[in-house]
């Protein structure tokens, strides 16, 4: 990927800065009408499905960004039966074309060693148990910058083109039981955000579960990274392209857009360790063109590998990125081997006493 690297910041700290150009290898560019149904619609679609693949019987967590290679008007399927995203007073008219695509994200592929996952996850679940994590304090929220863009599909006239959005910054804000929320996206919201809350389509409070869990959800997990991963393999069964697969992708959600404990961080690495199928790669540049190693797995359906990338020295999380690593199956002109997918770097995470509050900068 062609950014600079930029010296990296321990996670909990704010940081700023001009995010990194991409540069455009042979794809078009162009422009993207993005609906609001776009967003709801990533509560069922972790990624582009085979024709015949069934639904998630679990809702993921609407705070989510996954990698989805969708057409625009594919993008509005199951949309209308979720009822937990409600639209503030005035939004729907500021998410009009609001996000504009532009040259297609791409990368070089690192060099995958089948046997560096186990002893490279072993030192980062070290590393992790040995770091320190604030308590929420009473009605206070769980803050969580990213830096984030998605590679998709473009349909006009029956021809389609694959464009990426631009990084753009994304700010979360979840009370520590998940019943109250708000995101704050480019593109996705709009500039007031949206709140996240409410009832199911049956009029339901959400229970929170793997896909979408709460920060008190996250507390009552088992450490115990045996225990962990079989109750991951449990409740994730029939998801995704293969249970390995999604037991991998399960826990990399839950390491992005969650704050886990030190000790259930440090699980969740140990139990990634056991997958079949993980590797680890040399060199992988996170959203904010922080460069690092990673642990990564390859997705056989797909093509596509996700990769956690670490910080080479310090082995903290910087973040989350799908490659098209092998020729995709569908759209395989397109969908070029280089090709990012998704990309997302955590930038902050805090404790704050409201929705829409910004932590205090820290230096």
């Amino acid at each position: 990927m062609n950014v600079n690297p930029s010296q990296h910041r321990p996670v909990g700290m704010q940081q700023t800065g001009e995010l990194p150009t991409f540069e455009e290898r042979d794809l078009p560019a162009g422009r993207h009408q993005f609906h609001k149904e776009r967003l709801m619609s990533q509560i069922h679609h972790d990624r582009l499905p085979d024709a015949g693949a069934q639904a998630s019987p679990s809702p993921r967590n609407p705070f989510l960004r996954r990698a989805v290679l969708l057409p625009a008007a594919t993008a509005l399927v199951g949309a209308l039966a979720v009822g937990v995203l409600l639209f503030a007073p005035g939004d729907a008219g500021d998410l009009e074309d609001s996000r504009a695509s532009g040259p297609v994200l791409t990368t070089e592929i690192g060099a995958a060693d089948p046997k560096g996952a186990r002893p490279l996850l072993d030192r980062i679940s070290l590393a992790a148990a040995d770091t320190r994590a604030p308590r929420p304090g009473a009605g206070q929220y769980v803050y969580i910058e990213t830096k984030t863009a998605n590679t998709h599909v473009r349909t006009v006239d029956g021809k389609a083109s694959l464009v990426s959005e631009p990084l753009h910054t994304r700010r979360s804000w979840r009370s520590p039981d998940g019943l109250k929320g708000w995101l704050i996206e480019p593109g996705n919201t709009g500039p007031e955000g949206i709140t996240l809350g409410g009832t199911d389509e049956k009029g339901n409070v959400p229970t929170p579960h793997l896909g979408a869990p709460s920060h008190d959800y996250l507390a009552a997990l088992p450490t115990d990274p045996d225990a962990l991963l079989r109750k991951i393999y449990k409740e994730t069964e029939g998801q995704g392209s293969g249970p390995d697969q999604q037991a991998f992708t399960t826990i990399g959600d839950l390491l992005t857009e969650s704050w886990p404990s030190p000790q259930l961080t440090a699980a969740l690495y140990k139990a990634a360790a056991k997958i079949p199928g993980v590797v680890s790669v040399n060199s992988a540049t996170d959203a904010a063109g922080r460069r690092g190693v990673a642990v990564a797995r390859l997705d056989e359906t797909s093509g596509q590998r996700t990769e956690w990338i670490f910080d080479s020295k310090t082995l903290t999380f910087l973040g989350e990125r799908t490659v098209q690593v092998e020729k995709a199956a569908a759209d395989g002109e397109l969908i070029k081997p280089g090709t990012v997918v998704f990309t997302h770097a955590i930038m902050n995470r805090a404790f704050v006493d409201a929705i829409k509050e910004l932590p205090a900068r820290q230096s």
